[in-house]
């Protein structure tokens, strides 16, 4: 034990940095193609026509929320996975695994069932009635890509929990290409396809998700490095105790990720009380404004595994200085983020879209997406510190308190009350994240203070 102890404690800022960025680099790539993705879809979106950019912007607006709540939920298992790498108890892992994927399964069966629900509703969000016979298209499409990014979603986070961020990051990269050759193809009708517009890309996307989590199942079944882990996971039952610690550790990540996203979500029914064309130039932002959280999430990852290992073996000054190093990483590509933002918003805007109202409204929303790149960093930094340590509940009523009772009337306030329309709803998202990045600082302040004295007694 005290080897795995030597072995994880970094010794200076140097090492910590040195170890984020070992772990957080595959991250980086495989965010990045996410949100090279995310652009292609845009660009080609938007150069089909308007009002397919704005569909797909009210559409992925609604699946975002369940997007990230998956993505949340199944990061309760890293924490888990993580300790137990850290002890070298490699059995176990895979018997946790199995009770993770059954529990991310149930979720994905609910949350299908709920998304359907909504699709009969569409037309009460208050969007332009033109915008609806495509937007219930590629909603449906979109319905079934949620069981396998459910099954994805939990078995790279048990890949990450074991350090090897590198192999999601190989699969999740052969599924972009793949979805951008089909949207290519299944957009604009190429090499002999359709020519099926927004339903193409809704197409490509289900193909792309699909393929991606029957590649990672295959990987875990064959790959040497997880021999023991599939073993386990396929021999022995998981039983309730470790279902029920799987969903303890889960479900206030899940309902924290659901509703800081579901702002922004909100944030697109609102932008989409203006007109299409306000709504077009969110999706628009939105999709920039990626380059930032996304590259921040990479090291908020690295940070959780590493504060994991740590957890395992009871290494509280560990969890500190990796926390702090992460930060540091994390305030300097903020830093970067904001100066490709001010620079090159005009040119990173006509990527997206021909329409010059969509690009004048858009380049309104530059100075407040700035404005919270910082807040944001520091937020989701803390964020993953504490899911690190499975400390995860107080991460339920800081989101609700800065989300919800601050974000939604102060976004409501600054749209309509003082008249900013989809610029009050951008400048309402440093408000509320300001909120959450101190309370999260204060909570895993307390944490640690708390796991000393425990540790002391």
């Amino acid at each position: 034990m005290n080897g795995i102890i030597q072995k994880l404690k970094p010794e200076t800022y140097g090492k910590a940095y040195l170890s984020l960025f070992r772990l957080g680099l595959p991250v980086l790539v495989t965010q990045i193609g996410i949100i090279l993705v995310s652009f292609a879809d845009t660009m080609m979106i938007g150069a089909y026509g308007v009002n397919e950019l704005a569909a797909a912007a009210f559409v992925n607006s609604l699946y975002f929320v369940v997007t990230v709540m998956l993505i949340g939920f199944a990061g309760g298992v890293t924490p888990i996975i993580g300790a137990l790498y850290g002890r070298g108890d490699h059995k176990e892992g895979g018997v946790m695994l199995r009770a993770a994927l059954q529990m991310n399964l149930i979720l994905a069966l609910i949350f299908t069932g709920v998304m359907g629900g909504i699709y009969f509703i569409l037309d009460h969000f208050g969007q332009d009635p033109e915008l609806m016979p495509i937007a219930r298209d590629y909603y449906l499409i979109i319905l079934w890509t949620i069981i396998p990014m459910a099954v994805f979603n939990c078995i790279q986070q048990t890949a990450n929990g074991t350090t090897d961020t590198a192999t999601p990051m190989w699969i999740i990269l052969g599924a972009d290409v793949l979805n951008i050759l089909g949207n290519y193809m299944l957009i604009f009708g190429k090499w002999g396809c359709p020519e099926l517009g927004l339903r193409g890309a809704g197409i490509s996307t289900l193909v792309a998700r699909t393929l991606g989590a029957v590649a990672i199942v295959v990987v875990i079944a064959v790959r040497k490095r997880y021999k023991v882990y599939w073993k386990a996971m396929c021999g022995l039952h998981a039983g309730k105790t470790r279902r029920y610690r799987v969903w303890v550790t889960s479900y206030p990540l899940m309902i924290q990720s659901g509703v800081e996203c579901g702002l922004w979500s909100f944030g697109a029914v609102v932008s989409g009380w203006f007109g299409k064309i306000q709504l077009a130039s969110y999706q628009v932002m939105n999709t920039i404004s990626q380059l930032g959280f996304m590259i921040y999430m990479s090291f908020g990852v690295a940070t959780s595994i590493r504060v994991a290992n740590f957890t395992g073996v009871g290494d509280i000054p560990g969890i500190r200085h990796i926390t702090k190093a992460g930060l540091h990483i994390v305030l300097l590509l903020a830093t970067l983020a904001s100066i490709v933002f001010y620079f090159f918003a005009d040119d990173l805007v006509h990527l997206f879209t021909p329409s010059q109202d969509v690009t004048v409204y858009a380049l309104l929303l530059v100075a407040p997406m700035i404005l919270y790149q910082y807040c944001d960093g520091t937020q989701l930094t803390y964020v993953n510190a504490l899911r690190g340590t499975s400390e995860v509940k107080p991460l339920l009523w800081i989101a609700l308190l800065s989300y919800i009772v601050v974000g939604i009337p102060l976004m409501l306030w600054m749209a309509l009350g003082l008249e900013l329309e989809t610029r009050g709803v951008y400048y309402s998202f440093s408000g509320a994240l300001t909120v959450a990045a101190v309370l999260l600082i204060c909570v895993f302040r307390h944490t640690l203070k708390r796991k000393v004295s425990l540790k002391a007694d």
